[in-house]
């Protein structure tokens, strides 16, 4: 098949395509640093590919825009935090990947749903305790950690998972996007053998999808760098909860 020709096998809408460009630039936005707004490109993704093809078809362009973070954000990375979270998500992804590949569209839907309004829930509940003690029981990290890999596996959904540790934490804003930077790039290349051989979710198809829709995410990332340099450390905070909190809503009433 030609390169139009693969496109055209997707049946896209003019809708639908507007919907995944402007999914795909709020991924660029997200991976320079404005997190929680993964929920909602994820949601867009799902309502047009479904969810669980979703998932593939969003991966490689997740390892492409981590790619960015990582060189942008490199002298920021918290190395500390990612050793300690990396084994327990290794982990929650080949759980992951054993419980993903043999449930129905609909449970995989559900347990998507599920995994945001818990975690929308949790950081509304941290971040209203006025205490600002860091967590240091070892449990705290290696829970984060195995979440934090289920749901990447699962649906993409590992931001407010991610988010809740760092926050609590008290990480900088920059400290906090350059350890989550090198965290899901790790991951993710890590995730990429399971989605071509075991659920076979990404495919030569999918691939040329991504090629298409890379420009996008070039610039959303550099939009949300503009950004970025505008939220000071308190109002980052805030804007994490809130764009989470919507997403988990947009996701509950789908």
């Amino acid at each position: 098949m030609t390169f139009t020709e693969i496109l055209q096998s997707y049946h896209l809408s003019i809708f639908q395509w507007v919907a995944i460009g402007f999914a795909v630039f709020l991924l660029g936005i997200s991976k320079s640093g404005i997190k929680g707004l993964g929920i909602v490109l994820v949601i867009m993704l799902a309502f047009v590919f479904g969810e669980k093809t979703s998932t593939g078809i969003l991966l490689p362009m997740l390892i492409g825009a981590d790619i960015m973070a990582v060189v942008y954000y490199n002298r920021h990375a918290n190395w500390y935090y990612i050793k300690k979270l990396m084994p327990w998500m290794v982990i929650g992804v080949l759980v992951g990947v054993w419980i993903g590949n043999d449930i129905s569209e609909e449970l995989f839907k559900n347990i998507m749903a599920i995994i945001i309004i818990a975690s929308v829930l949790i950081m509304l509940y941290t971040e209203s305790k006025t205490s600002t003690k860091i967590p240091t029981h070892p449990l705290f990290a290696i829970t984060a950690g195995f979440f934090a890999g289920f749901t990447t596996m699962i649906g993409n959904l590992a931001g407010p998972i991610s988010n809740i540790y760092f926050l609590a934490m008290r990480l900088p804003k920059n400290e906090f996007i350059g350890t989550a930077a090198w965290l899901f790039f790790i991951i993710n290349i890590f995730k990429l053998p399971f989605h071509l051989l075991v659920w076979k979710t990404v495919s030569v198809d999918s691939l040329v999808l991504n090629t298409v829709l890379f420009p996008i995410i070039i610039l959303g990332f550099l939009f949300g760098i503009w950004i970025v340099k505008k939220i000071s450390n308190v109002n980052y905070r805030r804007f994490i909860l809130f764009i989470t909190a919507l997403g988990g809503l947009i996701m509950l009433f789908r």
